[in-house]
């Protein structure tokens, strides 16, 4: 998604929620929570999502820095089951990711820092949080040698993981 950009001599202006734009798409308007990361060059994080009854859709935006953004679908019976798709998501192209439910995310630090901001549909329910071995899903990250935190270098693999998502066909 690209939202609204005005840009002058000062900088630029970002709109990055328009109900009326997001109800013309027949996306969630509803957000349960709000929150950023700041991470460090080669800092990788994910692939994460919460399962049911606390799976989220998911936006996700940089306001500063760059990064390699990753979506894994993890929802059975669908066409993409499985395959991941890959993202420059940077501050200066004001690009956003809408991920629904059933859909593991991650990114990679590419720049000096990056400020990730997230808006989710549920609250944080840290029993229901978990995620992928970012290693694990053919994903060709362009860093080699990823600072990764313990939490996500013990996550299961994706040949080790039972999915609880199911393909609805949207």
């Amino acid at each position: 998604m690209l939202p609204d950009v005005l840009t002058d001599g000062r900088g630029s202006f970002v709109k990055t929620f328009h109900l009326g734009a997001y109800e013309e798409m027949n996306l969630n308007t509803t957000w349960a929570e709000e929150y950023y990361s700041v991470s460090r060059r080669r800092v990788l994080r994910g692939l994460h999502f919460q399962i049911p009854p606390h799976d989220h859709i998911k936006i996700v935006y940089c306001v500063v820095g760059n990064v390699f953004d990753v979506i894994l679908d993890m929802r059975l019976g669908s066409p993409t089951f499985g395959k991941h798709q890959m993202f420059d998501v940077n501050a200066k192209k004001a690009n956003m990711l809408y991920i629904p439910s059933g859909i593991a995310h991650g990114f990679v630090t590419l720049s000096e820092s990056a400020t990730m901001i997230y808006k989710v549909t549920t609250v944080y329910a840290p029993e229901h949080d978990t995620g992928i071995l970012w290693s694990s899903a053919g994903i060709e990250w362009p860093e080699f040698d990823p600072i990764v935190s313990r939490r996500d270098a013990a996550l299961p693999s994706l040949s080790d993981f039972e999915s609880p998502f199911v393909f609805d066909g949207t």
